[in-house]
Parts: C-alpha cells; sequence; structure tokens
C-alpha cells in the first residue's frame, strides 16, 4: 500500500510527500487557537457579562458552554503537543511514515471535531454555536491548512495505513523522550511487567484478591514507591516525567499494580510540601523504601468531590486528637500502615477553612481482621474493576491520633496541603489511563490480528483496522500531552490546567479503547476469561477518580477564563 500522507499538490498525479505536512500543521494550529480564543470571549460574555468577575451562578447554568470550551482547548494543547512531539522527531532524524500518519490524523480528526462537534460523553456533542461563537470566527477557521487537513487529514486511507504499519512492525510510534535515563527505566520496568504482573494480572482479578506482597516488595526494590522523594529522604529524587514513565508501563499491565504507588506518591507530597522538618524525616524515607503502606482518606459517603463540606472530626484532648466520622473508597485501606486523614477540626466551620491532614498510623490488617486498630472499623465495598488492592468503607469512633501527627503542626491547614497536591495526582492518573489505553489497544490488535472469520483475519477488515489505527494515532497524543504536563510539573511551574486536560482526555481515550477493543473480540470480549473484559471494567473508573470528567473540564475552563490575557 502506498503512503496515506497528504498531498500539497492537489492534482491526482502528484505524488503524495511528508515533507509538507509539519508546515502544513504548523500553519493550522494557529487557526485553532484563534478559535479557542473566539470560544473563550464568547463564554466570557456569558459567564462574566459585565467584563469583571467570573459570576459562579452564571458558569454553572452554563456548564455545557463552559465545558465545551475546555474539552476545546484541551484538543488544541494536545495538537500543539503532537506537533512538539513530531517536530523533535524530524530534528532527530526519526520522524517515520507511522509518526507523521499519527499527527497527520490527529490534526484532521480533530481539527473537523472543533467545528462539527466534540463528544463531553457518549451522549453530549458540544458545537461551536452551543458556546456563542460568532459566524465570522468560524469562517475565519477554515483557512487553507485547516480545510487541507480536515479533509485528508483522517481519512479511511490514514487509519488503515496506520493500522498496517502497526502490525507490521508491532510497534505504536516513536516516543521521543530524548533522555538516556527515562528510555532505561521504561525498558527495565518493561521487564518487569511483562515478566512479574502481566501473566498474573488477569488472575488476581478474576479472584479479586490483594496484589501479592511479594510482588510490592519487587516494586519497592525497583524504587517505585520512593521515585519522585528527595534523595536526601531516601528516594530517587526523580522527575514526574519519570512517574508517568513508570506509572504508565505498570498500568499497562494492570492498572492495580500502577496504582499502588499513587498511594505513595500522594502522601509523599503531602509530607513533603506540607510537613514539618520532623515529619519530613520520620515518614519519607519508611514511605520511599516500601517500608509503610499508605493510603488516602478523603472521600466521605455525602461529599464526593465536595471536599470542603465533609463532616468527619477530629477532637484534641490532651496529646492526642480523637476522630469521629465516615470514609468511603478507601483504596488499599485494610493493608496500609499509614492514613492521609482529612478531617474537620474546627467544629464551627461549615467550609474548606476548618480542614486539618493528619498522619493516623495503623497496624496493618489481615483478610480475617482487615482492620484491628481500636476505634475504627471497615468493609469491602465489592468493585467491577480497579481491584488488586480494594475499596472500603471506614468508620471512626474515637480513633485516637497523637497531635503531633498533625500534617504541619497547624490546624486549618488541609484543604490547602491537599490542593497542592491535585497537580500530580492528576499527571499520574493521566499516565494510568495512558497505560490502560496502550494495553486496550494491544488486545485489540492482538485479538484482531489472530481471529479468523469469512476466510480471513479480523485486521483485514476495514472498519476493524480503522479502528485500531485511531486507537494508536490517540494514545499517542494523550501521552505526549501527560509527558507535557510532567515536564511543566518538573519545570516547577503552575500547570493545574495542564494535568486537568491530560486527565480529562486521557480517561476517556482509555475507555474508547477499551469500548471498541471490546468490540473487536466481539461476544469473546464479553467473556470473563478474556482480558479485555477486565480492562474495560478498569478503565471506566478513570473518568471518576482524582475528580470526574465533570469536574476536570469545570477546573480547566474556570482557569482558562480566569486568566489574564
Amino acid at each position: 500500500m502506498t503512503s496515506a500522507a497528504i498531498t500539497l499538490d492537489p492534482a491526482p498525479s502528484a505524488a503524495q510527500t511528508l515533507d509538507g505536512l509539519l508546515p502544513l500543521c504548523a500553519e493550522a494550529l494557529p487557526a485553532a487557537e484563534r478559535l479557542v480564543d473566539a470560544a473563550r470571549a464568547s463564554v466570557l460574555g456569558i459567564v462574566a457579562p459585565s467584563g469583571g468577575k467570573i459570576d459562579a451562578d452564571l458558569l454553572e447554568a452554563n456548564q455545557t458552554a463552559a465545558h465545551g470550551y475546555a474539552w476545546m482547548a484541551t484538543y488544541v494543547e494536545g495538537l500543539r503537543q503532537m506537533l512538539g512531539w513530531a517536530t523533535r522527531l524530524q530534528n532527530s532524524g526519526e520522524l517515520g511514515e507511522m509518526e507523521a500518519l499519527m499527527l497527520q490524523a490527529a490534526f484532521g480528526e480533530y481539527l473537523a471535531q472543533l467545528v462539527g462537534g466534540v463528544p463531553l460523553s457518549q451522549v453530549e456533542i458540544v458545537r461551536p454555536n452551543d458556546l456563542g461563537v460568532p459566524a465570522e470566527a468560524l469562517a475565519a477557521y477554515r483557512t487553507p491548512a485547516v480545510t487541507t487537513l480536515i479533509d485528508q487529514g483522517a481519512t479511511s486511507a490514514v487509519r488503515l495505513r496506520i493500522a498496517e504499519l502497526v502490525a507490521e512492525s508491532h510497534s505504536f510510534g516513536k516516543l521521543a523522550l530524548e533522555d538516556e535515563t527515562l528510555d532505561m527505566i521504561r525498558d527495565q520496568f518493561s521487564r518487569f511487567a511483562q515478566d512479574v504482573v502481566v501473566p498474573h494480572a488477569h488472575g488476581w482479578h478474576e479472584r479479586d484478591v490483594l496484589i501479592p506482597l511479594e510482588v510490592v516488595e519487587q516494586m519497592a526494590e525497583l524504587g517505585v514507591f520512593g521515585l519522585t522523594v528527595p534523595e536526601e529522604f531516601g528516594g530517587l529524587g526523580m522527575g514526574k516525567t519519570a512517574m508517568c514513565v513508570v506509572s504508565e508501563i505498570l498500568s499497562q499491565a494492570y492498572i492495580g499494580v500502577g496504582s499502588l504507588g499513587t498511594r505513595s506518591e500522594i502522601a509523599a507530597e503531602l509530607i513533603r510540601l506540607g510537613g514539618t522538618q520532623e515529619q519530613k524525616e520520620k515518614w519519607l524515607p519508611k514511605l520511599a523504601s516500601g517500608e509503610i503502606l499508605p493510603t488516602a482518606v478523603f472521600t466521605e459517603p455525602n461529599t464526593g468531590s465536595d471536599l470542603g463540606s465533609l463532616r468527619t472530626r477530629a477532637v484534641r484532648e490532651g496529646d492526642v486528637y480523637k476522630v469521629m466520622g465516615n470514609k468511603t473508597w478507601i483504596t488499599h485501606a485494610a493493608r496500609s500502615d499509614l492514613m492521609t486523614l482529612l478531617v474537620r477540626t474546627d467544629p464551627t466551620s461549615t467550609d474548606y477553612r476548618g480542614l486539618s491532614m493528619l498522619l493516623a498510623e495503623k497496624p496493618r490488617g489481615t483478610v480475617e481482621n482487615p482492620f484491628p486498630a481500636e476505634g475504627m472499623t471497615g468493609s469491602e465495598i465489592e468493585v467491577l474493576g480497579y481491584r488488586g488492592m480494594k475499596e472500603y468503607e471506614i468508620g471512626f469512633d474515637g480513633f485516637e491520633v497523637p497531635a503531633e501527627n498533625l500534617l504541619g503542626g497547624v490546624e486549618g491547614q488541609g484543604f490547602k496541603q491537599l490542593m497542592e497536591t491535585f497537580e500530580s495526582a492528576r499527571i499520574q492518573t493521566a499516565a494510568r489511563a495512558t497505560g490502560v489505553a496502550q494495553n486496550a489497544m494491544e488486545l485489540g490488535l492482538k485479538y484482531a490480528s489472530e481471529r479468523v472469520q469469512f476466510g480471513k483475519a479480523l485486521i483485514k477488515f476495514p472498519r476493524v483496522a480503522a479502528k485500531i489505527g485511531w486507537m494508536a494515532v490517540e494514545t499517542m497524543l494523550v501521552r505526549q500531552l501527560t509527558y507535557f504536563a510532567g515536564r511543566e510539573k518538573d519545570e516547577d511551574r503552575r500547570c493545574d490546567i495542564e494535568a486537568g486536560m491530560a486527565k480529562l482526555l486521557a480517561a476517556r481515550v482509555a475507555w474508547s479503547n477499551a469500548d471498541n477493543a471490546l468490540q473487536i473480540h466481539g461476544g469473546n470480549g464479553y467473556a470473563t476469561e478474556y482480558q479485555i473484559s477486565r480492562v474495560l471494567c478498569d478503565a471506566r473508573i478513570l473518568n471518576i477518580f482524582e475528580g470526574a470528567a465533570e469536574i476536570q473540564a469545570q477546573v480547566i475552563a474556570r482557569g482558562l477564563l480566569g486568566r489574564r490575557n
């Protein structure tokens, strides 16, 4: 099959070439940026009609418009990062046909959706008219470069050629990490994942058991739990980009294993940023080595994303806090040794200002007695997927925490301390979602290559191959968006919006890939013996935890609308 890359010469006989692709995408990108700017101005006119501060009630009443703007901005950031990725590959002489076609397809499809309709979910499509984007802005958007890419960028031939290249090479595009250390880390954890995790992951899921402690211990030896902990406290002192690489690889093998590191990442980040020197010296080395396993205890039955209204209270009596209340959706709670516990220490408060964070030690539970601590009870929540650590509801009735374990030593700082970890947590969740998306794609490709129907492999049918081709494009796009957010964090730049974008889009792609890969499996995909049934269940949670998709869109919209030009 000949290259499906676009031709800049409209003549049918013109030779197709990759040479003009990057300049064409670079020319189209500013048009997309101007369209998003027009969307921003339009939404601002709705939610801040006086030209001043955003009206919270108007923002809520016009969520569809605001969230549509957030998604449009996320698409454009994704295209920007894809162009940067392809440019790096070109500069190093590594831009091949597959990578060029991925860039081309990403631009073609997303540029088309920006005006044709962006899916907020399976039942919500938002179009520029829903945001009040003026007709002249839409007309100005359709530059020759944009029109060419929309018409020729993501055609069926392009998607089929990507699928063909993927199947032939058994690869999914070069990553352009441009860092030998990151490449080595990726190789090391890939070997661990393939040897230790992949052969057993589906069995752990089917039996709904905890990931074996010997696997946890091997992860500790590899440095998973201390990856971003400073070296002075026993960690590896690496950045968030390295965290992305590790989280993606482990989650590609099994999201439960990939998520084990999240517990330590959140706890270590809380202590590193908000703890006293004594707390850092006590806890960080133990977290980094895996000597203690932490869990995050934030959510309550009636709060969900509204953490500012939580009710679990901690009353100081002498040298201890006594905790009363209930928590839910606590991951890995029974096996953990340390809880980062968000409580209300000011009983007169009704919002986030009365919250504090406690470093609450607890004895590690067993299967027979999961919560042996005095003043603490718990029960398991049975879940569809995301197994391996288990989910729990926890009740506190006079559970005691030493007063010296108040994070930072000052009450009322809990919500602020937690907010400081959101960027890292969402970046890591985006990396986990990317790993799940990759796993789903590979399972779909394997089945399509092996399953024969009507005398040929499924991948020879155009709609099956086109699905795989598009999965490869979007997986690379969210990977590059996630790496970008990680690099921003490593450069100590505020990246709450970028982290939210990566999480928002990567979670959608994980679900889309899993859904399409299961469709490729047909009826077999619905059978629990096939791995894709597990991956589908695992993928679904990614749009919910660490901030549901609606919350992410709200954060992105409010952040972008509040920025000064």
